[in-house]
């Protein structure tokens, strides 16, 4: 049974900064990229940032670049999401996807391409 648990949700004030964590079990996902995903109320869910493997490729969301790191711990089976200068319009729950298929170590901002999802954790931003 694969499982990915997000966690480091919570409130904050516009400018500041919280790490996201997702830990993966039940496989080892080390030759897989993986990603974050956001849903807002009301909107789609949409893609923040993506990591290959070995962490040496990233891809980010245009809203996300310059603000968000995305990072792997492939023995820990863990990705974090760094955000910082946090804008009230980065509310939403955030979720940690593994990418599945032929092409699973491919990056991608296609949520279709994704296979595993955590039950998201929710990231508040105040004005």
């Amino acid at each position: 049974q694969v499982q990915l648990v997000e966690s480091g949700g919570g409130l904050v004030q516009a400018g500041g900064s919280l790490r996201l964590s997702c830990a993966a079990s039940g496989r080892t996902f080390s030759s897989y990229a993986m990603g974050w995903f956001r849903q807002a109320p009301g909107k789609e869910r949409e893609f923040v940032a993506a990591i290959t493997w070995s962490g040496g490729s990233t891809y980010y969301a245009d809203s996300a670049k310059g603000r968000f790191t995305i990072s792997r711990d492939n023995a820990k089976n863990t990705v974090d999401l760094t955000m910082n200068s946090l804008k009230p319009e980065d509310t939403a729950v955030y979720y940690c996807a593994v990418k599945g298929g032929s092409y699973a170590y491919i990056l991608s901002r296609s949520h279709e391409e994704y296979a595993y999802w955590g039950q998201g954790t929710q990231v508040t931003v105040s004005s």
